[in-house]
């Protein structure tokens, strides 16, 4: 590997470095992030989201990935964790770039055989201007977003919008992968840039461009109660007006791991 791309690596494993400090992990109290690479330089970080429902875990590399295309952004052009990437990690990022990648000598980074650009500014998530006057435009809003979605296999496109106490407006879009197990649902995706960019769930619009029935699914469901119980959830319906739930309504009963064991100190 020659020296320019050596010190891009090193970069964004700086980045991820820092980006690991916004992991959610209560039960292993091990924070881990990945960094992404684009085309233009721009990167993108991921954060290990840990669930009560252990097999709903986000890895750092789904989530930065999902947190790209919900951007718009699918030229990923290198992936970099601090550690070495496990043969899972690595076939995740291998299908994402899509072009001819090599894995560095440690292990913990693939990247395209092309030359790699400066690392830049890190990706900014949040769509321009300010949340929605009302619901008719949030709703709207995530009808664009949600022909972002990547969908080779159901093409069923759902998009959604979550606002943030802070003014900003997350994008979100279910993102399919071959590996079904993969598959992150628009509000994961939202969800899971939130966190990793510490921003707070304020409210969230939601639509499902095929289906004006649809609603969360369980997964999205226990990820939402955990972080977002009382979430003000608005469902597009189509002509008729918005649907209007909470994470906890959805998923009444929900399991909150708070007698799971933590490891000792």
């Amino acid at each position: 590997m020659n020296r320019p791309a050596d010190a891009v690596l090193r970069t964004l494993r700086t980045h991820a470095e820092a980006a690991a400090a916004r992991a959610h992990v209560p039960y292993t109290q091990t924070p881990e992030a990945a960094v992404l690479l684009l085309s233009d330089g721009t990167y993108v970080p991921g954060v290990r989201i840990e669930s009560a429902t252990f097999s709903l875990l986000i890895p750092p590399l789904l989530g930065a990935l999902t947190t790209a295309t919900a951007a718009g952004r699918r030229d990923v052009v290198a992936a970099v964790m601090p550690r070495p990437l496990t043969a899972e990690e690595a076939l995740l990022v291998r299908q994402a770039l899509d072009v001819p990648c090599d894995t560095t000598a440690d292990g913990t980074a693939l990247r395209t055989t092309a030359a790699l650009p400066p690392v830049g500014e890190r990706l900014d998530p949040r769509l321009p201007g300010p949340p929605a006057p009302d619901e008719a435009a949030g709703i709207a809003r995530a009808r664009q977003i949600a022909e972002r979605a990547h969908v080779p296999d159901s093409n069923f496109p759902v998009g959604c919008v979550l606002e943030t106490t802070d003014g900003a407006c997350v994008p979100g879009v279910n993102v399919e992968h071959p590996d079904w197990a993969r598959i992150l649902c628009a509000e994961r995706t939202a969800l899971s840039t939130a966190l990793t960019y510490g921003l707070t769930p304020k409210r969230l619009y939601l639509t499902c461009l095929r289906d004006t029935g649809g609603s969360p699914c369980g997964a999205c469901r226990q990820l939402l109660t955990e972080h977002a119980p009382d979430l003000p959830v608005i469902m597009d319906r189509g002509e008729a007006a918005p649907e209007h739930t909470t994470p906890s309504r959805l998923l009444p009963g929900a399991f909150r791991g708070d007698a799971l064991a933590t490891p000792s100190t």
